[in-house]
């Protein structure tokens, strides 16, 4: 279901998006709201997972009393304030992070959050718009190539929503490129807008990802028991990877800038070349112009009046002046 400013608010019957009980060999069944609120593990394998609207009314009471979440921790899962973090609640693990927004007139910068809370039996996600890497993360369970335990989904969830990043880094380095070909051919300010904005992207996902980068190292370094040592490591490769894509980032940006300067060079270098071609043309006819203004004035005595071959012989000498102008010019390297 979806409001009129087009999120999802959840279910008809209350702010469940969906439920799966992970069966610890990569598989899962739906659960709706009711059994879920109720959940208790009926076999050793068994994990809850429940993705959830955060600010429909009734998740922060239900994560209080249902979970016995602290009314602090709850608070921060139900919140707009959605700066990546991470942090160990006794044996509780509790993370914001941001993900790549692909909902349809969304910009790459606009990071879409997701907010998750597990105690290694329940895992709980929760978000505000639309976020595609739990739905891929579904789709694995209900095809039986899944995660296996609450660590193993939670580090799944992180793999693909970095995966994600790659994409859009990959679509800026496309464009950068395409802009570098069409360099001679396009409008420079069309290309100088669109530098512009791609620069921009930069600098918002970069200044996302930096925290998240942050908060995964926290999840490696102080996760609860249950994370599981090869989660860690997972984990630990997931950051390499966002290291590397941050060090993209950064080389989109010089990149960016560095087509930038060259566009705005050539672009000031044609306004030198036009300016400069302006000046020659005005230096040329200067004499010849105050030659003709001279002869052109109405008062007596302007020699060849009365000449017929007057004209011919103003043309000749306006001819001369020019044939002279251009070999001092040429002397000189002007030309």
């Amino acid at each position: 279901m979806r409001d009129a400013t087009g999120l999802d608010t959840g279910t008809e019957d209350g702010f469940l998006l969906f439920g799966r009980v992970l069966d610890g060999r990569g598989g899962g069944r739906a659960v709706d709201w009711e059994e879920a609120r109720g959940w208790q593990p009926q076999g050793p394998n068994e994990i809850l997972w429940v993705h959830l609207v955060r600010f429909h009314p009734g998740v922060a009471e239900w994560l209080e009393q249902g979970l016995e979440v602290p009314e602090p921790t709850a608070e921060l899962l139900t919140s707009d304030d959605t700066r990546p973090r991470a942090f160990r609640e006794q044996e509780a693990l509790v993370a914001t992070l941001r993900g790549i927004n692909f909902n349809p007139e969304a910009e790459p910068e606009d990071m879409v959050s997701m907010q998750l809370w597990s105690d290694g039996r329940r895992v709980v996600t929760l978000r505000r718009h639309p976020l595609q890497t739990p739905r891929i993360v579904l789709a694995d369970i209900d095809a039986g190539r899944g995660p296996g335990d609450a660590g193993a989904l939670i580090t799944a969830l992180i793999e693909h929503m970095i995966a994600h990043m790659n994409r859009s880094i990959v679509d800026m380095n496309d464009h950068i490129d395409q802009l570098e070909e069409d360099d001679d051919d396009g409008n420079a300010e069309d290309m100088l807008a669109k530098i512009g904005t791609i620069r921009r992207n930069c600098l918002a996902l970069k200044r996302h990802m930096s925290p998240q980068h942050e908060a995964l190292e926290r999840i490696s370094r102080d996760a609860p028991d249950w994370f599981e040592e090869h989660d860690r490591r997972e984990i630990a490769e997931t950051i390499d990877r966002l290291r590397r894509y941050l060090d993209d980032l950064d080389i989109s940006k010089e990149s960016a800038v560095v087509l930038m300067d060259e566009l705005r060079g050539k672009a000031l270098a044609r306004s030198e070349q036009t300016s400069y071609l302006l000046t020659i043309v005005a230096a040329i006819f200067l004499p010849l112009g105050f030659v003709t203004g001279l002869l052109g004035i109405n008062v007596g005595g302007i020699p060849g009046v009365s000449d017929e071959r007057a004209f011919w012989i103003v043309v000749g000498l306006c001819g001369g002046i020019l044939l002279f102008q251009l070999y001092l010019f040429r002397r000189w390297k002007w030309l």
